[in-house]
């Protein structure tokens, strides 16, 4: 479990420097809920926080976090990345959720805010439906001080999951989804999943081939 940092003995609310943690995995790994952990640690703390994430997260609610377990916290939704700099004020702890859905500014965003002396805690997909980095998450992780890597179970076998499997015939990146559009599935599965979805639109092709 991740624990705050302290330098020299003091808590990380006396320290001067910002930093950037980050939260990553796959489809139901419980990203979010480790996000509202964290951030509700930093608000018993008397912390002031901002929480955003991208507008176009409306799965669960327009104007909140909400994990998959129906886990919540108060957020504001923005369009840009470049919006969270004006809208964090003076906090001392931003939190972002689904990271993977900005644009790479995102990554100078939060590289801003952290050397501006706030915590910055951001959520989000590390690989995307063909199990490739996604988005700004790969330099998000690169420049971060902290980054914690949640594991799902996978459906079919139990075992630790790592990959998103994408359940419906769909070839958008960018993709909001539920359990009725993903599941999580261990590297075995998934890549046995990608290999029939690979065959079966072989076959289909060839059947459209022959009927022209």
């Amino acid at each position: 479990m991740f624990i705050e940092p302290q330098v020299g003995g003091l808590p990380y609310d006396d320290m001067q420097a910002g930093w950037i943690e980050v939260i990553c995995g796959c489809m139901f790994s419980g990203k979010t809920e480790e996000l509202i952990r964290r951030l509700n640690r930093a608000i018993i703390a008397r912390q002031h926080v901002e929480i955003f994430k991208p507008s176009v997260d409306v799965r669960y609610h327009t104007e909140e976090v909400v994990s998959h377990n129906q886990n919540r916290i108060a957020s504001t939704a923005v369009e840009k990345a470049e919006e969270i700099l004006n809208l964090a004020g003076e906090c001392k702890v931003v939190g972002i959720d689904e990271a993977q859905f900005f644009d790479d500014t995102i990554v100078d965003v939060c590289n801003q805010l952290a050397n501006n002396g706030k915590r910055v805690i951001v959520a989000g997909l590390d690989m995307d439906y063909e199990g490739k980095p996604f988005g700004p998450m790969p330099f998000l992780m690169a420049v971060a001080e902290y980054v914690t890597k949640v594991h799902a179970i996978c459906t079919i076998s139990g075992a630790p999951a790592s990959f998103s499997f994408r359940l419906t015939p769909e070839k958008e990146k960018m993709m909001l989804g539920t359990k009725e559009q993903y599941e999580a599935r261990s590297r075995f599965y998934f890549n046995q999943g990608m290999a029939e979805k690979k065959a079966l639109e072989a076959q289909k092709s060839s059947d459209q081939q022959q009927k022209s």
